[in-house]
């Protein structure tokens, strides 16, 4: 496994860090999160034959409360408004 990012040049950097800074908002936003709230947003490419690929993990971390892991099967730059709200689902 190794993040998306690695080896990549500064613009696809800025590229990325702008498509995780709008899935936080949209995350954010979707599970009415309060500013206390961390959420994490990594684009992970698995090596295993048996993974999926590139997968973008999310990690919701309230205060008081267990991490909150979700996981989309594409590139962080992919990720739909649609697939969010399929994947952090009712």
């Amino acid at each position: 496994m190794r993040l998306g990012l690695f080896g990549r040049g500064r613009d696809a950097k800025v590229e990325a860090k702008a498509a995780a800074e709008r899935v936080k908002a949209r995350v954010r936003e979707l599970l009415g999160l309060p500013e206390t709230a961390a959420i994490a947003v990594n684009e992970i490419i698995c090596a295993d034959p048996a993974c999926p690929g590139t997968e973008t993990v999310i990690l919701v971390m309230k205060p008081g409360e267990k991490t909150r892991a979700y996981k989309l099967q594409m590139a962080m730059g992919e990720v739909t408004a649609e697939a969010l709200a399929e994947v952090l689902g009712p």
